[in-house]
């Protein structure tokens, strides 16, 4: 990562499926990464988008009687209303069907034929449709794909190939040059060391170009033949950014990206392929590469082919945007599998968001309503008048640099987890101090001392949880009296303990998250 700026992606999602949990999943980690360095004043390119070429759209849209184009046209809004839905801050959404991307994806070609980087060939051996991917006989699995278990085609075509095989020590070299720098490449270590095993075992030079079918960007240089649709996908990462137009502004600005967000089944097309087909072009690879695992329901990877797949549409209009969003981030730690169900959505719902988080909001506008005329009070002359007041200020001075390191790993369990030591302690140190007791024996210097105290923590914690809780931050920000929490560009400098202003009018409102009772 830059001092400046911030270039983060998602993967482009193939349109032969409406959005689902596993992609809005990485959508909603890219979102929240975006959103906090945002927070951290950093210049933020997010790019999300859709994979539109390939021989399974050409298939998809004969079957229904369509042209490919006017398929995929009508798949598209789909995942942008599901993005908006899930409040999705992405800067650029990119199709591969656009003219910049196809004139990119030329352009790149052009350039790795002039360096002498690819060659013509012919191609005989397996190709998996559903996954648009080559297989040598080795590598099938009881002679089916051994990614999603589907049957293989046997493919013979005359076909256009880049030298992958010459980059096998390159990238080596690579791998253990950004490791030595302490940002490996590829993240995290689990699949680094499937990575490495699998250069280290030989690569094959890559078939970059299709014939039997037309559905897809022509090479400029042999018309007859349209990029490898993987190899078309994986130039979205620099053709959105202006690659091959005369506007390089974007490009030089956040080129190399700092993280590709991807799930752990692609590994190899961008931690082998892409670094190697950047550097044939004389282009620096990004930064990094994260692999997240697989959302499993009842132990399997969620898929529309096992018929498991959920849209995030019913699970928002059961819990929320902003607790759909909490859950997945806090329930299902970054980089690994994880298991969900409907029944710890519920638990987590009612533990962290209605007990802890709204109940504090809640209960602690309603003090100061009741009594202070909601109005906020003065803060202590001392910094610490007890024991409990120390130990919250200490929770909230420490927040920042727990949440920073936690974020600088992508561990967002660990980054709410920091948060949440906040607003747990504020619960506690409202338990313990007892305004309402305060307030009956009218010690109201005490009083005004705890209330701001505990409004104090609840301002900071909502710094904190904005990255993930956008909507509901902004709301406990409007409560507060507050202005736009979603301009903040230093939140280092926001969470200075005694920010907040005294004088200002504070409004109780709705339970953030009214607690569900039905069975799950």
């Amino acid at each position: 990562m830059s001092d400046t700026t911030f270039y983060v992606t998602t993967p482009i999602y193939y349109v032969n499926a409406e959005p689902h949990l596993g992609t809005a999943y990485t959508t909603i980690a890219a979102d929240a990464i975006a959103r906090y360095r945002r927070m951290t004043g950093h210049d933020v390119m997010f790019l999300t988008g859709l994979d539109e070429h390939g021989q399974k759209i050409a298939q998809a849209a004969e079957e229904n009687g369509m042209e490919p184009q006017a398929w995929v046209d009508a798949v598209a809004p789909k995942f942008k209303d599901a993005w908006a839905m899930l409040g999705i801050s992405n800067d650029d959404f990119i199709r591969t069907t656009e003219e910049r991307h196809k004139r990119g994806v030329q352009a790149f070609w052009q350039e790795l034929h002039d360096r002498g980087e690819i060659y013509q060939g012919s191609y005989e051996g397996w190709y998996c449709v559903p996954d648009e991917t080559y297989w040598a006989e080795d590598d099938l699995a009881e002679g089916m794909c051994p990614q999603c278990g589907r049957a293989v085609e046997f493919v013979r075509e005359d076909n256009w190939f880049f030298r992958l095989s010459a980059y096998q020590d390159r990238l080596l070299e690579f791998y253990d040059a950004r490791e030595a720098e302490g940002r490996p490449f590829v993240q995290p270590e689990t699949r680094r060391n499937e990575v490495m095993s699998f250069v280290k075992g030989g690569l094959r030079d890559l078939s970059i170009s299709r014939t039997t079918f037309s559905w897809g960007v022509p090479l400029p240089f042999a018309p007859e033949h349209v990029t490898y649709v993987w190899i078309d996908a994986l130039l979205n990462y620099i053709t959105a950014l202006g690659y091959g137009s005369d506007d390089h502004e974007k490009f030089d600005r956040f080129w190399p990206a700092d993280y590709h967000f991807v799930g752990k089944d692609i590994i190899r097309f961008h931690c082998v392929i892409w670094p190697a087909m950047l550097m044939a072009a004389g282009i620096e690879p990004p930064q990094s590469v994260f692999a997240h695992g697989f959302l499993l329901t009842k132990g399997e990877k969620m898929s529309k082919s096992k018929g498991n797949a959920q849209t995030p549409a019913s699970l928002v209009e059961r819990f929320g945007v902003d607790a759909y969003r909490y859950y997945f981030l806090r329930d299902v730690q970054f980089g690994h599998d994880g298991s969900i169900s409907l029944e710890s959505m519920v638990q987590r719902y009612n533990g962290d968001l209605a007990n802890d988080w709204g109940n504090l909001v809640s209960r602690l506008l309603n003090m100061t309503e009741k009594y202070l005329g909601g109005i906020t009070p003065e803060p202590s002359s001392t910094d610490c008048e007890t024991d409990a007041d120390c130990t919250l200020r200490s929770l909230a001075g420490f927040l920042p640099e727990k949440y920073e390191a936690a974020m600088q790993r992508l561990d967002y369990c660990a980054a709410l987890e920091a948060a949440w030591d906040v607003i747990k302690d504020a619960n506690r140190y409202i338990e313990n101090e007892a305004p309402w007791n305060l307030e009956k024996a009218g010690e109201t210097a005490r009083l005004e001392t705890v209330l701001y105290n505990a409004l104090e923590a609840v301002r900071i914690a909502a710094l904190f949880t904005a990255p993930v809780m956008p909507n509901t931050s902004a709301e406990v920000w409007r409560r507060l009296g507050l202005g736009d929490i979603s301009a903040v560009t230093d939140v280092v400098a926001e969470a200075t303990w005694g920010r907040l202003p005294a004088g200002l009018t504070v409004t109780k409102g709705d339970a953030l998250f009214p607690r569900i009772y039905e069975e799950a």
